[in-house]
């Protein structure tokens, strides 16, 4: 039996089934419903309504583990903001200019040192090395101290030219030395930062060799001391072919060298010579072997020099004329002491009867002034180092204090303030007191002004006393500047007295290897006056020599003929040198090495002063 569902579909009814009066009710309600319209299918439900609404999943199936769909969806955004950005940041870098890296600009006072210590290989003599930077140089005077009268027979070759001639003068050559190991010691970070240390310790090394070999220096006991090689006698009008009154390149000398010494004088002399050896020591102190050998040599040297006590009739008296001999001995004392540390150096050059006599204690036209010849200066300022950086006390301390103050008192005297020293118009210090070539004098108080600065600024001393009045360490580097300043070029005449440097400077040097073309063959004694006494500029440049510098009024003349304008020296170049490397790179650099200069000296315990004197009434 069939019939319909609420809906019009059809409907099975067993006929075995009994109908009661509640299921009659049931299907009168579910007839009722058809009437009604029909509910929609699920595919119109879908099409009304949207998807149906499911519980969203909190994580994530990757496979082989599940993740937090939170996490999931942060580390996607992640990973494509950083893909975003990185895409970016590479179109920019590769769309933007891109400029090399460019080293910083190198200060005045580094490019001056770069050129000024080429000078020394253009003043060597004997066999040059291979690479020695002054292409219109050679091999010269290669028999020197080996001629048949030479009753020496002393291998003399090497060493270095004073000045624009070709005579070795052992004075101002051990003083130019031992102002380079000076510079070295103090300021061995700021050669290596100008890519110098190398060259100035070979230039060094090229002076203490030769040294070592015009004395016995393996032995204890002086026995025989070279002083000058080569002569410039023209006094009463001598025509003697030698140094001065030839002008040669030295590659072409063919005329007598002579050899000079000394044997029971000469005490200013050993003492400088014992100095320079001295100090190299400590340069070349790594190499335990040399160094060992520079101190011998200086102590045989000193040795002789504080048992003569005599400086007089030395044969380059002439020229070098030194005053005293006992600044000498304060010099390489202080010297020796710093480079073996023999408290015996010490008590030497701090026994009071050695500092009045070397003049510590009175002043004078030149006091203050550092040269060649006065070597007070520079050794009150070694010497105050000590004080300053160890402080030794008793009884080390009267004298060393004395020192430190006469010290003052020099710095005191550079200053424009106290007018002890005339200045030109254009600011150059007059040391010398208007006589000629006054570059060198200034350029060695340049040195020790900017060394003092130093000295007092590693201490931890602000400044120090001219009378009442304090001057901080600025005001001695300003001076240093000032004078450094006016030789590279900042004068009336706007002209560097350094040649090679700037865009003006000397072209008729007075030196002969400068003036001669190395095209030439050869020229005779007298006949190489024609290069001397031509118009024409030098043909060969002598980057880096100093020359002697102005007259009192600034004023200036470039000829070859006058050496009081511009011969360039040994010693007033070392000065230069000296200067330069203390005032270059000062703002990236720290200042002074303090430690090296003490690498021998052992530590010092001050002794314990004598009772006092019992009082009597």
């Amino acid at each position: 039996m069939y019939g319909r569902d609420p809906w019009g579909g059809p409907l099975e009814i067993n006929a075995a089934d009994s109908i009661t009066d509640d299921d009659r009710s049931r299907n009168l309600q579910e007839l009722d419903r058809s009437t009604l319209p029909r509910p929609l299918d699920a595919t119109q439900q879908s099409w009304l309504l949207g998807p149906p609404m499911r519980k969203k999943k909190k994580y994530v199936d990757l496979g082989c583990i599940l993740v937090s769909r939170k996490i999931f969806l942060w580390t996607l955004g992640t990973l494509l903001v950083t893909t975003f950005l990185a895409g970016s940041i590479t179109m920019i870098v590769r769309h933007v200019p891109h400029h090399k890296h460019v080293k910083p600009q190198r200060d005045n006072y580094t490019l001056a040192l770069n050129k000024t210590l080429l000078f020394f290989n253009a003043q060597k003599s004997g066999k040059l090395p291979k690479n020695n930077h002054v292409s219109w140089r050679g091999d010269s005077c290669m028999r020197d101290g080996k001629a048949r009268e030479d009753y020496l027979h002393l291998d003399l070759v090497g060493g270095y030219y004073d000045a624009g001639d070709a005579i070795k003068f052992n004075f101002p050559m051990s003083y130019a030395m031992t102002m380079l190991s000076w510079s070295v010691i103090e300021y061995s970070a700021k050669y290596e930062a100008a890519g110098e240390l190398d060259h100035v310790k070979e230039l060094i090394k090229w002076g203490t060799d030769y040294f070592l070999n015009t004395f016995n220096s393996s032995a204890d006991k002086i026995t025989v001391m070279v002083s000058q090689v080569g002569s410039g006698d023209t006094r009463r009008g001598s025509v003697v072919h030698n140094d001065h009154y030839c002008w040669m390149r030295p590659e072409d000398i063919d005329y007598k060298r002579p050899v000079h010494t000394c044997y029971s004088r000469c005490s200013d002399l050993a003492a400088e010579m014992a100095a320079a050896l001295a100090s190299a020591s400590i340069v070349f102190k790594d190499d335990r072997d040399y160094s060992k050998k520079l101190v011998h040599g200086a102590k045989t040297l000193y040795k002789y020099a504080t048992a003569v006590k005599d400086s007089y009739n030395r044969p380059d008296k002439e020229f070098y004329k030194s005053s005293l001999f006992w600044d000498e001995l304060l010099w390489g004392g202080a010297w020796l002491y710093y480079a073996t540390g023999n408290i015996t150096y010490l008590d030497h050059v701090t026994n009071h009867d050695m500092a009045r006599r070397a003049g510590a204690f009175w002043g004078g036209p030149y006091y203050g002034v550092p040269s060649w010849d006065n070597k007070l200066p520079g050794a009150q300022l070694l010497l105050t180092r000590l004080r300053l950086f160890i402080s030794p006390g008793y009884p080390y301390e009267d004298i060393l204090s004395t020192f430190h103050n006469q010290t003052g008192v020099v710095m005191c005297s550079y200053l424009p303030y106290f007018k002890k020293f005339k200045r030109t118009k254009g600011g150059l210090i007059m040391l010398n007191h208007g006589d000629p070539q006054p570059l060198q004098y200034a350029a060695n108080a340049a040195f020790l002004a900017a060394l003092y600065s130093d000295y007092l600024d590693s201490s931890d001393t602000p400044g120090w006393y001219c009378g009442p009045h304090f001057y901080s360490t600025d005001v001695l580097r300003d001076f240093a500047r000032s004078q450094i300043d006016y030789i590279l070029g900042k004068n009336p005449r706007k002209m560097s007295y350094v040649v090679g440097f700037g865009h003006r400077y000397p072209k008729h040097v007075h030196h002969r290897g400068a003036s001669i073309p190395k095209s030439v063959k050869k020229e005779s004694c007298k006949g190489g006056w024609k290069w001397r006494d031509t118009k024409k500029n030098n043909p060969n440049t002598i980057v880096g020599a100093m020359v002697a510098g102005p007259d009192k009024h600034d004023g200036f003349h470039d000829l070859r003929s006058n050496y009081n304008y511009t011969e360039p020296t040994l010693a007033g170049n070392a000065g230069l040198v000296a200067a330069l490397v203390a005032l270059s790179g000062e703002k990236t650099l720290g200042a002074i090495d303090k430690n090296t200069m003490f690498s021998a000296v052992p530590p010092l315990t001050p002794a314990t002063p004598p009772p006092p004197a019992p009082w009597t009434p």
